[in-house]
């Protein structure tokens, strides 16, 4: 039997907003205001966004970000830095008491995995899991893209999604970045290196370690295509009736409530920094 969840297209939105509304629908579908919610967007300008628990105080080189115009939220996941860029993003939020949702994290992102997993196949792109399937059944570095978690996807032995989960009252919310192309020059200007031969070493050396979409691929891979052929994967993969959902104005109100108050917070976004960013 199919189980029904929304399905939310925001496109491009600043990052606090993209932050917030992730955390309401967690908030909203906690208290069954909402059903499940499959949410895909984009951002507004490149944003670099940080792991709930991350320290950037030696890592994050504020001044670059500042150079180039970007954005930067912490998230409500764990996990380590990821530029948002040319990317498409989505977010689930779903009940821990579906039957479907293991305790286990790996478990969970293993059930949620092979909707991204159909989604890169419905798009030509032969991806598959960095460790073998029956690995999931049994059972540190800044830049996020530097290495894959084993629950994580690869093709040809590069990585090419990254993902972060999180629990609270009793819901799940994961959401990964999708990247069509890599800015790697500004992906590596942003964190502190040691010297500028380091720097460039580690810029050369990422491109054996991470593959966007649209090098994995042989046809342009667009926003909209990407949204079709990720909702078309989950709906196949985990069995899904998506029904459009749309926020109403109020809802929106309670998101840019809590973007202005917590995710453009110095507060929020400099914890764990000896010294707040001015």
């Amino acid at each position: 039997m199919k189980d029904t969840w929304g399905l939310l297209l925001t496109r491009h939105h600043e990052a606090a907003v993209n932050m917030a509304l992730d955390e309401c629908l967690l908030l909203w579908h906690s208290e069954g205001l909402i059903p499940p919610i499959l949410r895909f967007y984009g951002w507004s300008k490149p944003t670099l966004s940080v792991g709930h628990f991350q320290k950037i105080d030696r890592t994050i080189d504020f001044s670059a970000i500042d150079c180039y115009g970007c954005e930067f939220v912490r998230r409500l996941t764990g996990g380590s830095a990821v530029l948002h860029d040319d990317e498409l993003t989505y977010s689930v939020v779903v009940s821990e008491k579906r039957n479907y949702i293991s305790e286990s994290i790996r478990a969970a992102y293993f059930t949620l995995s092979k909707g991204i997993l159909s989604g890169f196949h419905n798009l030509g792109i032969k991806a598959d899991y960095s460790v073998p399937e029956s690995h999931f059944k049994n059972e540190g570095t800044a830049v996020c893209f530097e290495k894959p978690s084993d629950y994580e996807m690869l093709v040809d032995g590069k990585k090419i999604s990254g993902h972060a989960q999180t629990r609270k009252k009793g819901v799940l919310l994961q959401h990964g970045s999708l990247p069509f192309t890599m800015n790697t020059q500004l992906l590596f200007d942003l964190f502190q290196f040691s010297s500028e031969e380091k720097r460039q070493r580690q810029r050369v050396a990422f491109s054996n370690k991470a593959i966007t979409m649209n090098e994995a691929s042989e046809n342009n891979i667009t926003y909209e295509l990407a949204v079709e052929a990720f909702t078309q994967g989950f709906k196949d993969a985990l069995n899904l009736e998506l029904q459009p959902f749309e926020l109403t104005d109020a809802q929106w109100e309670e998101v840019i409530t809590l973007a202005n108050s917590k995710y453009k917070s110095e507060e929020w976004n400099f914890k764990n920094r000896k010294k707040v960013h001015e």
